[in-house]
């Protein structure tokens, strides 16, 4: 057999905004304030959810859990990030990519199914209003709760020690902000075929099918909606299904573009802009869609700022 020699990689350079040496600071101090609006924002609702009694329902409960969720999804990238911008070095051991590639994978998979959830909570409580009590109680309540966070964890764990099972040779420059999947399989030196095939087969279990199932609770949640009477019933139902609607679109219509293409239709510069909105902006504007557009929050933050 012919010998070749390869270089094997054994740490890898992010290069995240490389191309931008003159905006390093500027871009630290953005993502610097993102991040602290992140962990403040989704800190806070769950201070407000955890210490007024009022918001102890399924729908709150389930409003928590997102929020801690959006924390942790966020701290697997932008810390960092945060470094890399800093120092000025964005070497990544192959142990450390492979760690931050599985936890982004878990939460991700996590976050597409507590979506779910609180679509399902929604089609409960407007399809079935007088059933809900029944149907979510704390039992079951629990029992969504720990399913969405535990469901991901041995697929997303397989998928990512079949990424990096695979030889990585030459270069070691990982054009991304943080290790990922199509970027890392685009730095192997094998045949992908089966771990494209492979992640797409994932995408579709734990992106396509959660959407079509939020999908499918909305139509009836709309068509039910549409019966109501003309009036103030018919507005808040409308207005609490949307915020929830918002963050479906931001979330999943980002991640589907990315992971739903093939390796050779790979575009770093668009690929870094579309990660930054399922990993960033739409936990950001989380507090602020939930929070600001929820009247029950509002009166638990006035409750809390008059202590």
């Amino acid at each position: 057999m012919e010998e070749r020699n390869f270089t094997f990689v054994e740490e890898f350079v992010i290069q995240g905004f490389y191309d931008l040496p003159n905006l390093q600071g500027l871009l630290f101090g953005i993502f610097m304030i993102i991040y602290m609006s992140i962990l403040i924002g989704n800190g806070l609702i769950i201070v407000i959810i955890k210490t007024d009694p009022v918001l102890h329902t399924p729908m709150y409960f389930f409003l928590g859990n997102f929020s801690f969720l959006e924390i942790c999804y966020t701290s697997v990238v932008l810390p960092r990030l945060l470094t890399n911008l800093w120092s000025q070095n964005r070497n990544i051991s192959f142990m450390a990519c492979a760690v931050q590639l599985c936890f982004f994978l878990i939460l991700g998979a996590t976050e597409c199914f507590l979506l779910v959830v609180m679509a399902y909570d929604r089609y409960v409580a407007i399809c079935k209003p007088l059933h809900y009590p029944v149907i979510m109680n704390q039992k079951l309540c629990i029992q969504l709760v720990v399913g969405a966070w535990l469901c991901g964890i041995p697929v997303q764990i397989g998928q990512t020690y079949q990424i990096f099972s695979m030889p990585f040779c030459g270069s070691n420059k990982l054009n991304h902000v943080f290790c990922d999947v199509i970027p890392l399989l685009k730095l192997t030196c094998g045949d992908t075929s089966l771990n494209e095939i492979y992640a797409f087969i994932v995408t579709l279990l734990f992106g396509m099918v959660p959407f079509l199932l939020i999908i499918w609770s909305y139509i009836n949640i709309i068509s039910t909606i549409l019966n109501f009477p003309v009036g103030v019933g018919r507005c808040k139902a409308f207005s609490t299904c949307s915020s929830h609607l918002i963050v479906v679109i931001l979330f999943f219509g980002s991640a589907s573009i990315t992971y739903l293409r093939r390796k050779s239709t790979y575009y770093p510069g668009l690929d870094k802009i579309l990660s930054l909105f399922y990993t960033i902006v739409t936990p950001m504007f989380n507090p602020l869609i939930y929070g600001l557009r929820n009247k029950d929050v509002i009166v638990g933050l006035k409750k809390i700022l008059s202590k």
